[in-house]
C-alpha cells in the first residue's frame, strides 16, 4: 500500500511544471525507466484516494519460487503484468493484451473517478469500467481491466503513458504505462539470428 501511495501520487514534471530532464549527454526528457513513478510528493502520498493494494502471496509466486519451492508454486504464476501494481509493463504487444487491477478505495466514502489515459505512441489503451463509483463505507475495492493494441506491427522500443483516476476534485492517481510492440519474441529472434550466423 505505501508504494502504491508514492508511486501514484508521483509527479513527472518539476516545480514550474516542465518535462523532468535526465542527466547525461546528450541531456534528453526523462521516461519512467529514469525516474519510476516520478517525483515523490509526500503531501500528495498521505492524501490519497485509491491505493492498488495487494497480498505478500502474490509476490512469492512471481519472485521466491525460484529460491524456496513451496505450495504457492505449485499455481500457475501467469504474467508479471498481472500483478496489483501501481504500473503496467507490457513487454511482448503483438497484437492486444488485457490485464486487471483492482482499487481500493481509501478516500472519502462516496466518491467517483473517471479514467484519463494518455497512450503511448503507436498503442491504444482502452479501460473498463472507464468511471468508477464507490458508495459504501470501510475499505471498499473495484476492479477494472486494461486492453492494449497495437496500431503498428513493428519491433520497437518501449513507449510511455499513463492512467489516471481523477475524482473531479483533490485526488489523481496516476497509473504509469510501459509498453514495448513486437513481431516476434525476443528469444525467436536471438534463435533465427543463431541460425543465420551458423550457416
Amino acid at each position: 500500500m505505501i508504494k502504491s501511495a508514492i508511486v501514484s501520487t508521483a509527479s513527472v514534471t518539476h516545480r514550474f511544471g516542465m518535462p523532468i530532464q535526465a542527466e547525461g549527454v546528450p541531456r534528453k526528457v526523462a521516461d519512467l525507466f529514469d525516474f519510476g513513478g516520478g517525483h515523490i510528493n509526500p503531501e500528495r502520498a498521505v492524501n490519497l484516494g485509491l491505493v492498488y493494494d495487494i497480498n505478500p502471496k502474490e509476490y512469492t509466486k512471481f519472485f521466491n519460487c525460484t529460491l524456496s519451492p513451496d505450495e504457492y508454486c505449485l499455481q500457475d504464476i501467469g504474467k508479471l503484468y498481472l500483478l496489483n501494481l501501481p504500473s503496467i509493463a507490457v513487454p511482448d504487444l503483438k497484437d492486444s493484451v488485457t490485464v486487471w487491477r483492482t482499487v481500493t478505495n481509501v478516500g472519502q466514502v462516496k466518491a467517483t473517478y473517471q479514467a484519463k489515459i494518455e497512450a503511448p505512441t503507436g498503442v491504444t489503451i482502452s479501460v473498463d469500467p472507464s468511471v468508477i463509483t464507490f458508495k459504501k463505507g470501510g475499505r471498499q475495492t473495484k476492479t477494472f481491466k486494461v486492453t492494449f493494441k497495437a496500431r503498428q506491427r513493428v519491433q520497437g522500443g518501449y513507449t510511455f503513458g499513463s492512467l489516471t483516476w481523477l475524482d473531479g476534485c483533490t485526488h489523481s492517481v496516476r497509473t504509469p504505462v510501459a509498453v514495448r510492440t513486437v513481431i516476434q519474441n525476443s528469444s525467436l529472434i536471438h534463435l533465427e539470428f543463431a541460425v543465420g550466423e551458423s550457416q
